[in-house]
């Protein structure tokens, strides 16, 4: 986190050795001369802020300890600086990126101190998801005895990234997305704001609807984004000598649409399940927006072919089986030629299991097998079945009366294959669903010809 946390709040007093709080400048970027100054002035996360609510509460001084969880751009550390100036307490910052262990005691010894003078302490850790295990230990006495308020800040799915004793002793507060009207009215604060954009002239800045537009949907919902888009928009306008900023001008500050991606968190497992579960539904548009925002974002190629191989026996199987070939074929095609051609392999092996028939039948049957076997469904294996390879088997009944299938009309010997504890026991139940409903067919022909028609 920067030094200009605050925003453009009066100076405070030292922090200590975890951060500090610097003066906000005329040239400071607008995102930053822009930090709400109270919890009034935060937009979105009304969910949160009601009367009575965990950060009110924080807001008055009760010591609790709180995660904030939510995507980039939705106002966590700005909620921390507000609330952490408003409480009143000795407020310190740590970056999980940069601080260690040592860094973690040595803040938690002079909290220890102050308290012992009567003042409390704040601290707030940003990004703590990147914190190891060793170092979210450290933080639990001191959350679990509040000798510290906990505020901590993390994009990803606690969930997954903190420890279960320190997310249980803290309250779980996520943020929602920003929605459009959240941002226009960020930008509108910025056009009059004092604080905001200061045109050279005395007409103050204004935007088009076009250009409006534009920002909220580059900016992907991140409010910083949002702040610099303009930022930048109305430097460009500036230098033409206009205070109204056009498409052109976003159009020159900002070339791509931001995708809001983080390849080892929680945006890559959310993505990577809607995109199995669009093709499972047989979406193929929506099966290849999620491929492309994965592409684009760079993740790893080999990942999202190892999860379409997965996925073609798992959701598609007899149904479909070719679809497995493809697959396979794409993972190889990744392997051989690489990114970013081997996007089209990618897409095609998308599109063929997205459009394909869909049984799920395969997995079914074999977790079936599993959980018999787990349960202790296990049996002898009949005799006339078992090894007669060796010398001394058939004195033992070892092979004995096998019927060889081969020299059995149509190539099916009826004999017992089963344990007898399984006897009757159906694993696989093809769907009437593409290639299954051939195989269904072919299925009642072979048990009639193995003798089960019987055991149903």
């Amino acid at each position: 986190m920067s030094e200009d946390l605050f925003g453009n709040l009066s100076p405070a007093p030292s922090t200590g050795r975890g951060g500090s709080l610097a003066d906000v400048h005329a040239s400071s970027p607008l995102a930053v001369r822009m930090r709400p100054t109270t919890l009034d002035e935060i937009v979105g996360q009304q969910h949160l802020l009601g009367p009575g609510s965990p950060l009110q509460r924080l807001a008055a001084g009760q010591p609790m300890s709180v995660f904030l969880w939510g995507p980039p751009g939705v106002g966590k550390t700005t909620i921390a600086a507000v609330v952490s100036r408003t409480s009143g307490s000795r407020f310190v910052e740590l970056s999980a990126v940069t601080a260690g262990v040592k860094d973690v005691r040595a803040e938690l010894e002079l909290a220890k101190a102050e308290l012992g003078r009567g003042r409390p302490t704040v601290l707030f850790v940003d990004e703590v998801h990147r914190f190891n295990k060793a170092q979210q230990d450290v933080l639990l006495p001191a959350v679990e005895n509040r000798l510290i308020t906990l505020i901590a800040a993390t994009t990803e799915n606690p969930s997954f990234s903190v420890i279960a004793p320190l997310l249980s002793r803290s309250l779980l507060l996520t943020l929602e997305p920003l929605t459009s009207d959240d941002l226009s009215s960020l930008i509108d604060r910025a056009l009059t704001d004092e604080r905001g954009l200061r045109p050279p002239g005395d007409d103050p800045y204004t935007i088009t609807d076009e250009a409006r537009a534009q920002i909220l949907r580059l900016a992907g919902g991140d409010a910083r984004r949002v702040l610099t888009y303009l930022e930048e928009a109305a430097a460009g306008a500036s230098a033409i000598d206009r205070t109204e900023i056009s498409i052109a001008e976003v159009d020159k500050a900002v070339d791509r649409a931001t995708v809001r991606y983080d390849a080892d968190g929680d945006q890559h497992y959310d993505v990577i399940s809607a995109f199995i579960k669009s093709v499972r539904g047989s979406d193929v548009h929506a099966a290849l927006h999620y491929l492309a925002r994965m592409i684009d974002a760079g993740e790893d190629a080999r990942f999202i072919a190892r999860r379409l191989i997965v996925l073609a026996s798992e959701d598609i199987g007899m149904a479909a089986p070719s679809v497995l070939q493809t697959c396979v074929a794409a993972a190889q095609s990744v392997q051989l030629i690489g990114m970013p051609e081997a996007r089209i392999n990618l897409a095609q092996a998308t599109i063929a299991a997205a459009t394909a028939p869909k049984s799920n039948a395969v997995i079914v049957a074999i977790d079936a097998a599993l959980s018999d076997i787990r349960a202790g469904k296990i049996g002898l294996v009949p005799p006339h079945l078992r090894d007669a390879h060796y010398p001394g088997a058939a004195k033992i009944g070892h092979g004995a009366s096998y019927l060889y299938a081969h020299d059995a009309p149509h190539g099916v010997a009826a004999q017992q294959y089963l344990p007898d504890e399984l006897v009757g026991t159906r694993y696989y139940r093809p769907t009437d669903h593409g290639n299954e409903a051939q195989i269904a067919d072919r299925l009642d022909v072979l048990d009639g010809l193995l003798g089960r028609d019987q055991e149903r």
